[in-house]
């Protein structure tokens, strides 16, 4: 078997999407022959864990670790909730404290390209036996964080190896940022490295044709979309919440707040007699403050509830169980190639995807070629209102249902295949 290292920050338990792209390749890398070789840090901050993805580890996988310096540590001595909020990517947009722009503003300009920087040299040095030891020719850097991307570069200029970088999101253009207080110079730096990253590597791994798009105004260097994916078993033997459920599944950061979309919740439920009693509003994760203001401005509240973290394998069934599944993206031009993996096991729940997004967002077209839902820009009021009535009134009826199809090449180990054949 040819082995390959694979070098990542997230791994169980941490939990949230990022860790669950490489837990999967690792599980079926195998069947196409070939043997990971795991290099993790051995005292990481995980803002979310979930002890559950635990069990999911392949037996038998070679693990590395090596010690990490993590700043977060130190932060959340000053502020525990603030760190752990900025580190899972919530950065409050109104009225930020002093501290909170402190910690922004030194995130931004002395953690370039982030907060596991110091990382880097370690694990460089502690590679090279590693490789040498295991006789590997070739290793993936997964991002972000893009600290990691570092390794992989100086990896490549000391031994000249094959090397492939795989970013799971952009780097400079991803959606939080511009919220970093960059200087002209950190902003300069940021390009740089990712000018150099992008062409160092051999080869280049996406989620998004948005993303390869964008790269390839950068570097000339093979660039492969492989996107996200799910990995259980399609089955319609779910008993389905008895009210009309709008579920969202994942964290609701800052801007993913679709203003269109309560104010249509609003008056269906003022309208509405028979939609307020059986409507709910579920939210499964973290929620931004200016997303708790605005259900509180459009008097959602009573019909919303506030789930907060649960396991992945939990998440999955609560997924399965939802009427219909709600997914958001931010406003912006930078996000329109930005497809959250769990869009892919809501295809798998078999459950009528509501997505609202930028223009041009590639999830709408996902969900298009799927006929697995409806797709919206943030403008689109009077559609979101008629679509979620038509949904409510098929439920009334037990009609509601998603005739999604041509997704099997999303599975887990068919995007693995896809993988072996680029290393």
């Amino acid at each position: 078997m040819k082995k390959v290292l694979i070098i990542a920050y997230y791994w169980p338990p941490a939990g949230g999407p990022g860790v669950q792209r490489w837990l999967k390749f690792i599980t079926y890398l195998r069947d196409f022959n070939i043997e990971p070789v795991l290099y993790i840090p051995e005292n990481p901050h995980y803002p979310i864990q979930d002890a559950s993805l635990l069990n999911e580890i392949p037996e038998g996988i070679t693990i590395y670790k090596n010690s990490i310096f993590e700043p977060y540590k130190l932060a959340s001595i000053f502020s525990s909730k603030k760190t752990k909020r900025i580190s899972s990517g919530l950065i409050q947009t109104k009225r930020q404290s002093f501290l909170e722009k402190i910690f922004l503003w030194v995130r931004g300009n002395l953690f370039i390209p982030d907060a596991r920087k110091f990382w880097v040299k370690p694990s460089i040095y502690f590679l090279e036996d590693v490789i040498k030891n295991e006789k590997i020719e070739t290793i993936i850097t997964t991002g972000p964080p893009h600290s990691v991307h570092l390794i992989g570069l100086g990896l490549k200029k000391k031994l000249n190896i094959t090397w492939i970088s795989d970013f799971r999101d952009p780097w400079t253009t991803i959606g939080y940022h511009k919220k970093l207080k960059l200087t002209n110079a950190s902003k300069k730096k940021h390009k740089y490295l990712e000018s150099k990253v992008l062409n160092t590597a051999d080869k280049i791994i996406v989620t998004s044709a948005t993303t390869k798009k964008e790269f390839k105004t950068i570097t000339a260097q093979p660039i492969e979309v492989i996107t996200n994916g799910y990995d259980l078993k399609i089955s319609k033997d779910v008993i389905l919440d008895s009210k009309f459920t709008i579920a969202h599944i994942g964290s609701l950061l800052t801007g993913r707040d679709p203003d269109n979309l309560w104010k249509a919740l609003s008056e269906l439920l003022s309208e509405n007699e028979n939609f307020k009693n059986l409507f709910s509003l579920q939210l499964v994760g973290v929620v931004s403050d200016d997303v708790l203001e605005n259900i509180k401005k459009y008097k959602l509240v009573n019909n919303t509830e506030i789930i907060g973290y649960l396991s992945h394998k939990d998440a999955i069934a609560f997924q399965r169980k939802s009427q219909v599944l709600l997914l958001v993206e931010i406003n912006s031009e930078e996000t329109k190639g930005i497809i959250p993996g769990k869009v892919f096991e809501y295809l798998a729940a078999k459950r009528p995807i509501l997505g609202i997004g930028p223009k041009d967002w590639e999830v709408g077209q996902l969900i298009k070629d799927t006929n697995s839902g409806e797709a919206f820009i943030y403008d689109s009021k009077e559609k979101l209102k008629e679509i979620i009535l038509k949904w409510f009134n098929l439920y009334l009826t037990n009609k509601l249902e998603s005739t999604s199809s041509s997704i099997e090449k999303y599975s887990r180990k068919a995007l693995t295949e896809q993988l072996a054949k680029h290393l």
